[in-house]
Parts: C-alpha cells; sequence; structure tokens
C-alpha cells in the first residue's frame, strides 16, 4: 500500500494512459532512451493487453504479420507470423516484465478527466478505482494517450428490423459469453471485414453450419501462417537478425504491394480474384461474394492464414449469403430477396466505434478541448495543446510500425527539451492559416461514421498524418526534433521540481 501512496504523490514526467501494445511499448522507450525519467501507466482493465486482452472471440488473432506487429527491439520469435491473441498477449507481457513496466502500471484506473493548468505547467489526470470507486488524481508534466481510437465499451451494432422475433441469441464478438454453447448449432454471422472472416473459421470447426451474411463483399488474401523466408533467417547468428531480416522483407513487401494497389487497382484487383479462384471450387460464386464495389486498400484487406476460410467454404462446413437483410425472423435472418438464413445463433460482427482518447474529458486551463477543432502535428501532437501525445497507428500497415516511429520521437523531443531547459511544448499553426481535412483518409465504416469528430490533418508536412513507413522514416531523421511550429517555454516560476 505504502508504494501505491508514494506513486500516487509523485508528480510524474510522463502519465501513460493505456496498458496496451502502444503504452508499454512507450514505458520500453522511456526505459531505453531516456532512464531518468519517471513515468506511471494508468490503466481501466485488471491486466495489460489493451485490445488483446479484451476480445475473447474465438479465433480471434492479428490481421498484421508479427514481424512487423512487433516493437522493432523485441525480437518475434514465434514460427506463427499470423499470431492469436494469447501469444501476442503473452508478447507484450514478456516485454512489460523484460523492461520493469508492470510494477508502474496502475490497473483498475478508469481516466476520466485530464485537467492541464498553465500556472503549474503540469497535467492532473483524474480516474476512479474500479475496485473501490474512489477517485484518484495524478499529476504529470506530460501525458501519452496510447487508449487507440476504439471504444473498449461498446461496439458498433446497427438495429435489425423485428430481432425481437429472433429465438435464439444475439452476440456481439466485443462482447463474446465466455460460457457460449456453440458446438452443432447453426450460427449466421453478419459482417464482412476481418472479425468476420476470423468467426467462420473458427466456428465452422465444431458448429453444425456457419453462414456469413455479407452486405457487401471485402477483399480477402491468403497468407502463410508460417513464413516461407523463415527456414533461411533461422540460419542467422542471432535472433536480432533474423528478427529484422523477416521485419524488413516484409515492409518492403506490404509497402510495395500497397503501392501496386493505389496505382494498378484493376490489375491488382484481377490478382486478388485469381488467388481467391485458386483456393475455392470451381463452381463458387467469386464475383458474388468476393468482388469488393472498391478499390483494393480503400478499405483493409483481410488476411486468411492457411486460407483457413477457403477451407471451410470448400467443405461445406461455411457459406456465405451476400445481400440485404430484410428483417430477423424466429429461426434465421430473411435476406430481401426472400431466402431464408437458418441459425440457432446470430454474431453481429458489425465493427467497431471510435471513441477518441478514451472518451476521456480534457480540458486546457478550464477550457473543454473539442478534438475536432485541433490538427495533428508529426502524427502525434495537437496544435494548443501543451504537453500532449497522442498515439495512432498506421491503418494501411502494422499499427506498431508508427507507434516505434512515434514513440522514438517523443523521446528525442523529451531529451531535446532538456537539452534546451525548456518545460512547455505546444505546436501552432501556421499564422496564415491551412487547409485542413479529415484525419484518416481511409473507407472503412468505423471510420467515416466517427470522422467529423477526430483531430484534423493539413496539407504538407509536418501537419500530415502520413501512412508511408519508409517516408516517416526518412522525415524522423531528415527533420530536427524541434521545428519553428513548436513554441517551446520555461517552467512556469515556482513549479514542481522533478522528481
Amino acid at each position: 500500500m505504502k508504494n501505491e501512496q508514494d506513486l500516487e504523490s509523485k508528480v510524474y514526467d510522463v502519465i501513460i494512459i493505456g496498458a496496451g501494445i502502444s503504452g508499454i511499448g512507450c514505458a520500453a522507450y522511456l526505459r531505453r532512451k531516456q532512464p531518468k525519467k519517471t513515468w506511471c501507466i494508468l490503466e481501466g482493465r485488471d491486466d495489460l493487453g489493451g485490445t488483446w486482452d479484451l476480445f475473447r472471440y474465438p479465433g480471434i488473432r492479428s490481421d498484421s504479420d508479427l514481424y512487423t506487429f512487433s516493437y522493432d527491439f523485441k525480437p518475434w520469435n514465434s514460427d506463427k507470423a499470423i499470431a492469436g491473441a494469447r501469444e501476442i498477449k503473452d508478447y507484450i507481457a514478456e516485454t512489460a516484465d523484460e523492461y520493469g513496466i508492470r510494477q508502474q502500471i496502475r490497473f483498475g484506473r478508469k481516466v476520466f478527466a485530464c485537467q492541464w493548468r498553465s500556472a503549474t505547467g503540469l497535467w492532473t489526470v483524474t480516474a476512479t478505482r474500479t475496485d473501490t470507486g474512489e477517485e484518484e488524481t495524478w499529476q504529470g508534466r506530460w501525458i501519452f494517450s496510447a487508449t487507440g481510437y476504439y471504444d473498449y465499451d461498446q461496439g458498433y451494432r446497427p438495429d435489425f428490423p423485428e430481432e425481437e422475433t429472433f429465438s435464439g441469441p444475439i452476440i456481439h464478438p466485443q462482447h463474446w459469453p465466455e460460457d457460449l454453447d456453440y458446438e452443432g448449432k447453426r450460427i449466421a454471422v453478419i459482417g464482412s471485414g476481418a472479425t468476420a472472416v476470423t468467426l467462420v473459421p473458427a466456428l465452422a470447426a465444431t458448429a453444425a453450419h456457419v453462414v456469413q451474411v455479407q452486405r457487401t463483399p471485402s477483399y480477402v488474401m491468403p497468407l502463410p501462417e508460417r513464413d516461407g523466408l523463415l527456414t533461411l533467417a533461422r540460419l542467422l547468428p542471432s535472433r536480432n537478425l533474423t528478427h529484422r531480416l523477416m521485419r524488413t522483407k516484409n515492409i518492403v513487401q506490404r509497402h510495395l504491394f500497397w503501392v501496386l494497389c493505389q496505382r494498378y487497382p484493376k490489375l491488382m484487383r484481377k490478382l486478388i480474384r485469381r488467388m481467391n479462384a485458386a483456393n475455392l471450387p470451381k463452381d463458387f460464386a467469386i464475383d458474388e461474394h468476393f468482388n469488393p464495389p472498391y478499390d483494393p486498400w480503400q478499405q483493409r484487406l483481410c488476411a486468411v492464414p492457411d486460407g483457413d476460410l477457403y477451407k471451410s467454404l470448400s467443405s461445406g462446413k461455411a457459406s456465405i449469403v451476400t445481400g440485404h437483410i430484410k428483417r430477423f425472423v424466429e429461426n434465421g435472418i430473411e435476406m430481401q430477396s426472400g431466402e431464408i438464413v437458418p441459425a440457432d445463433i446470430i454474431v453481429t460482427a458489425t465493427g467497431l466505434n471510435i471513441k477518441m482518447a478514451g472518451g476521456i474529458a480534457y480540458a486546457v486551463d478550464e477550457r473543454k478541448i473539442v478534438w475536432s477543432e485541433h490538427a495533428i502535428y508529426r502524427g502525434m501532437l495537437l496544435d494548443g495543446i501543451p504537453n500532449f501525445a497522442l498515439c495512432i497507428g498506421y491503418t494501411t500497415n502494422s499499427w506498431t510500425l508508427k507507434v516505434s516511429l512515434l514513440c522514438e520521437y517523443f523521446c528525442q523531443l523529451l531529451g531535446e527539451m532538456d537539452r534546451l531547459g525548456k518545460a512547455v511544448c505546444v505546436p501552432e499553426r501556421p499564422s496564415g492559416g491551412m487547409e485542413l481535412k479529415p484525419l484518416l483518409d481511409f473507407g472503412a465504416g468505423y471510420v467515416q461514421r466517427s470522422i467529423d469528430s477526430l483531430p484534423r490533418q493539413g496539407n504538407g508536412y509536418p501537419w500530415m498524418m502520413t501512412f508511408s513507413y519508409g517516408g516517416d522514416v526518412k522525415m524522423m531523421k531528415r527533420s530536427s526534433v524541434v521545428r519553428p511550429e513548436m513554441k517551446l517555454a520555461d517552467a512556469p516560476q515556482g513549479s514542481a521540481t522533478p522528481n
């Protein structure tokens, strides 16, 4: 208890909010790059892992390869390039233990308010203890928001006509019941994204039959669960070199594929169709069920490790119905076409909601922060908000590739401010103004539903939200840590000195 009291009484250099892959990554970078800085992590859940602790639905896995989804400083040593939630969470936990992070995490602290006070040059963070309901306050010079942008409390769940007539359970994957028995049951999975594509083969292993009900198809591509280059890479003299080779190869390969999709969308559409056809029966209606109305990478592609979805469809354990839902009926779903999809259980894999900065109420000197009024700077700072870093990963690449760059820059910024003797950093927009546009240029439904509530971005560096890892690496190296747009100030007179 004494340890917790000591932690609460400190003024930290950095308060990290969230103990998922981004928060643990930031803490590890601080340990490695800024070992003298004091910090803590406030986590609302009772364990670390974030997304990989929250979601418990069958088959949950990454949709990025783990050589790029893992941290650059900690090799991914599993043979699996695409891994499940348990393996990913174990990897995050190993990182926390290796860098002595776990003891700096205060679990069960649900942060609901963060207030910056210019008079003290500090953030006051207020959290509720989930075990006692008591409120606690924490003070820090910086906030590093590592909550991602998903709503961890509630997934996206549209209302369907006459739901009440269905006699079985209706389940959203974000709230999967641990005791759900689906063996031998008929299951309808509504959705076409990564969650649906993951669930269908996982459920089909024991269910009587699984039907994927989709309004429009998504791009689906087979990926080997074990990378073919790994056997050769294992011959290298160290795990770090193996990891580096696999990571570099996958970064280049994924970027090349994305560039080809942008420049030659018709050609890449044909290539993806050919892959699908090669993995499905000759009489399968590919153009009905695997032919999206948009170009590749306008939305995220769905990875199918070792073709598990194709195998379920080919075996007859699973099937796909494409079209609009008319209503729910007692024993399933009626489509606009009149077709009845029989089901004992309906799973609504209809997506996620966005909740900016964890839904926490932020304010600067009592003025409430409205995120859409602020512009992103260098992918992580926001104009007009002092000493605040926001961690958002890539949408068209592995999330963690961007996180690593942001954490690296964050540590450089802290070091440079120390060198200059400055304590406060606030980006300011150009005096002549600049054109603003949505933060994320991405067609996914969860983005489009919330785009107006997110911060904005400009039309040129350093005010752009970039999505090219290679381009970002070059910009980080060639650009000075502190630029003219960043207004630095001394610590307020009489403010707390570092612990």
